[in-house]
């Protein structure tokens, strides 16, 4: 086998974030992912800046933000709205092992492609719906963004400084985190469903919640509340478990400390030529330590912001002081552990021009991950549809001709 996936067919009616990071991941490991597009408009992330500029220099409606979640699909645009474009989408359907949707609950019943009607075609399809809510519940039917869900699902809760600390108040990640996460565990559904069919023959519905996902992200910290009743309280960039284990300013930048045993916080003191704090019995234990982390913050704060944080690094690191640095995306990219794993990529794109990409986290030893830019809108419309379902050029013509394609 070339590709893990090699063979299977995946028909993609997703957009945004979460559905679609769940198919590229499909699609990374081999599989042929046909992504239905609205023609003329695409996924509604191709309207989402920063744009790829084309080979005259001019914006084209791949955006970064698609880009990132979409690599290594075949795009096809079809209007499932109409009976035609309908029809088509279904016949698609019958042909794939794998459908991922995340329309509103019930929405796509209307166009003969929710799972009940697959199923009566395609009887072992493993049909996946990515919703904000779940199939049912007084929330079902409501429109779910990644912002409200960190809010509703607690992670805000939790990240962010303090009441009372400048700054002081909830906050939400910049990576949209419960997109992220609900495209992880849809891709894991997915992935249990089809050994599942394999050794048993049958299909199943894999119903993947934002709420359920985003909920479970908070793991222990949740099952802190549920055993003590305790909500945990926000505590900026300082770990509650584990003293010093925060953020400190260094001369040049930011370095992270994280001391949480008796022999890396003996190491930092003697780094730092601070050999008193070791026989502090305030700092004589973790415990300790976390307790009085005000007092210790004051001792290490300035004996840590006239030093360079390079300096620093290379001391702490040297000293086996756990520690390291607060990148900004050029620092991301400059990092050697990071050159050296090629994370980042430059791929052809079918615009004529290069395309940057992130490499798959996925390392496979005997069927490598193949990367492959994300497609134009409608790139691959006419080929899927000759191929798949032996659409001639006239029919083709018409179709285009009365916009289902």
């Amino acid at each position: 086998m070339a590709a893990i996936f090699e063979g299977l067919k995946v028909l993609d009616l997703t957009r945004v974030i979460a559905g679609p990071l769940c198919t590229q991941i499909l699609a990374d490991m081999g599989a042929t992912v046909y992504k239905i597009e609205k023609p003329g408009e695409g996924d509604d992330t191709r309207r989402m800046g920063p744009f790829l500029p084309d080979a005259q220099g001019a914006d084209s409606n791949d955006s970064a933000l698609y880009l990132a979640y979409n690599r290594g699909k075949h795009s096809i645009t079809l209007d499932i709205a109409t009976p035609e474009g309908a029809a088509l989408a279904q016949d698609l359907a019958a042909r794939c092992d794998v459908v991922v949707e995340n329309y509103k609950v019930g929405t796509l019943a209307r166009y003969g492609l929710d799972e009940a009607s697959i199923r009566k075609r395609r009887p072992d399809i493993v049909y996946c719906s990515v919703t904000g809510f779940g199939q049912s519940g007084p929330y079902a039917a409501r429109p779910a963004y990644d912002f409200i869900l960190q809010g509703l699902a607690g992670a805000m809760s939790t990240c962010g400084h303090p009441d009372g600390a400048p700054g002081g108040e909830p906050m939400r990640t910049a990576i949209p985190i419960a997109d992220v996460v609900t495209g992880l565990y849809a891709a894991i559904g997915v992935l249990g469903a089809l050994h599942h069919r394999r050794e048993t023959g049958e299909g199943q519905h894999v119903d993947a919640a934002m709420l359920d996902a985003s909920v479970a992200l908070n793991g222990h910290l949740a099952l802190g509340y549920l055993m003590t009743g305790r909500v945990p309280p926000r505590v900026g960039n300082t770990n509650p478990i584990a003293s010093p284990s925060e953020v400190f300013a260094c001369a040049d930048g930011h370095l992270i400390v994280a001391a949480g045993n008796n022999g890396q916080f003996n190491a930092l003191c003697r780094v730092l030529g601070c050999l008193a704090w070791v026989d502090d019995p305030r700092f004589a234990s973790n415990a300790l330590r976390v307790a009085n982390r005000a007092a210790l913050r004051e001792l290490l704060a300035p004996a840590l912001a006239d030093r360079q944080r390079g300096e620093l690094l290379a001391s702490f690191e040297a000293a086996g002081v756990p520690c390291g640095p607060i990148n900004d995306m050029q620092g991301v990219f400059e990092d050697p552990q990071t050159r050296h794993r090629e994370l980042a990529l430059s791929l052809p794109h079918a615009r004529g021009v290069e395309v940057p990409s992130l490499r798959s986290p996925l390392r496979f030893s005997a069927t490598p991950v193949t990367h492959r830019a994300s497609p134009m809108l409608g790139e691959h419309s006419a080929q899927v549809l000759a191929d798949e379902l032996e659409i001639g050029p006239e029919r083709l013509r018409g179709l285009r001709e009365r916009g289902v394609i």
